[in-house]
């Protein structure tokens, strides 16, 4: 098949994937001051091209975002209460709304909890500043992003891209992460952009036959990386900004090691190497030998682009994924966040749970042990309470950073990723998440704390 692409290749083949390639690169790959070019309030200064447009959609429509929120969540519960009652011939519509009775207990509940925070109406523990209107501040980003990497995602999977980056570094991707070398576009999009973009590229090759089970579940809960700038809100908020070069090199650390360490052990080996609904695997090819490894990915590129979906194909699939994404997730945010939070905030449920935490935590020496341990935990709700948790003048410097730290290379919280990957058809459980968040825990505080230690 590879053999003779380049010469049977024509020059609309090369622009049909040089020209989507790099537009893909600009928006999902490389950062630009965005911030400086258009001075306008509440973009960050620094972001991929996929964040800047998210961010521009959000700062336009502010005045309308929530609303757009509540229809798009209470119509979400409504159809789905009556797709048991209707008989939806549309395979598609069918499948969004047609769900198991338990998530549409979610979706009802997401209705329920929207309407309330919304409207200032209900228990304090639903529509406080800590639970409701913290996660109703997360629907706006959730929105535009959905909205525009629902359709820019074909600019890096369908044209050549991820073919010719994969192809190129998937030795070193295979030996060290048990993953191809595609895999590194999920990452850099999460670093640069958001970590649910990382999820979706990863859950879109995964339907596409390009990931197996057991690669699609390792990249996106190893890959799907929190985002750079929000790291930043997490060390500006616990007052690190002035160390922030060491603080996020700890986190790659730690993070890396998570990576080498956890595809290797269970849970993730535990899931097989087939496909998503048994479609062909588009495995990643050895370079022939005799032949140099950046001309067999070109040609591997230029056959992906020749062969990408049409325009009008595209865009009818990113409607799909945008109104499976509305539909299906931000009920499942808000249901899921608000009572991850009320549990977190008017329970004393990780103050019970995290007891063991504590004699850890003292055996590796940290400070403010009694307080910190709770943050560990607290992190599967969601990734801002930890560093809120330990904000407090009376708090360790050290202990704020381990913990800042550590709330970065856990990555999974329910609030965003994890919603995202329970939505996805990447086939992980909550109990999944929860051992894999534990074991990421269990490897990062060390390294951590060890490198803390050395830095104050």
């Amino acid at each position: 098949m590879q053999g003779n692409l380049v010469g049977s290749t024509s020059k609309s083949s090369f622009f049909k994937f040089l020209i989507p390639s790099l537009f893909g690169l600009l928006l999902f790959v490389i950062p630009l001051p965005y911030g400086s070019m258009i001075p306008l309030e509440g973009l960050s200064s620094i972001n991929i091209g996929i964040g800047f447009i998210a961010e521009l959609i959000k700062i336009v429509f502010a005045d309308y975002m929530l609303n757009i929120a509540l229809v798009v969540i209470i119509t979400s519960a409504i159809l789905s209460i009556l797709s048991k009652f209707i008989n939806i011939k549309n395979e598609f519509l069918n499948s969004v709304l047609n769900v198991s009775p338990f998530w549409l207990l979610c979706r009802i509940l997401g209705a329920i909890f929207i309407t309330m925070t919304l409207f200032n109406v209900g228990p304090k523990v639903i529509i406080s500043d800590v639970t409701g209107q913290t996660i109703i501040g997360l629907l706006p980003s959730l929105l535009a992003i959905f909205l525009v990497s629902g359709f820019f995602l074909p600019l890096v999977v369908d044209f050549g891209l991820m073919d010719l980056l994969g192809t190129l570094i998937s030795k070193f991707m295979y030996k060290l992460f048990k993953v191809p070398g595609r895999a590194a576009v999920d990452a850099v999009s999460s670093w640069l952009g958001d970590g649910t973009l990382g999820v979706m590229i990863t859950s879109t090759q995964y339907k596409q036959g390009y990931y197996t089970t057991k690669e699609a579940v390792i990249i996106s809960v190893c890959f799907s990386l929190v985002s750079l700038p929000f790291s930043t809100v997490i060390a500006d908020q616990l007052g690190l900004m002035s160390m922030f070069v060491p603080f996020y090199g700890t986190v790659c650390i730690a993070s890396l090691a998570c990576a080498l360490i956890m595809p290797r052990i269970y849970p993730l080996n535990k899931f097989s190497d087939s496909t998503y609904n048994g479609v062909a695997h588009l495995k990643e090819e050895l370079v022939p030998s005799g032949k140099n490894v950046f001309e067999f990915a070109f040609e591997k590129a230029l056959y992906r682009a020749e062969n990408a979906p049409s325009f009008n194909t595209i865009i009818i699939q990113g409607i799909k994924t945008v109104i499976d994404m509305y539909l299906g997730l931000l009920p499942l945010v808000m249901a899921w966040g608000t009572l991850a939070l009320i549990a977190a905030e008017f329970t004393p449920v990780f103050n019970i749970i995290s007891l063991p935490i504590v004699y850890v935590l003292n055996l590796l020496q940290i400070p403010d042990a009694h307080i910190a341990a709770p943050a560990v935990l607290v992190g599967f709700t969601d990734m801002f309470l930890p560093s809120i948790m330990v904000s407090g003048d009376g708090v360790s410097q050290i202990t704020q950073f381990i913990i800042g730290a550590l709330s970065i290379s856990q990555l999974i919280f329910l609030t965003e990723t994890g919603a995202v990957i329970l939505k996805s058809d990447i086939p992980l459980n909550l109990k999944d998440l929860f051992i894999i968040f534990l074991i990421r825990t269990a490897i990062a505080l060390p390294i951590i704390t060890l490198i803390a230690n050395l830095l104050f």
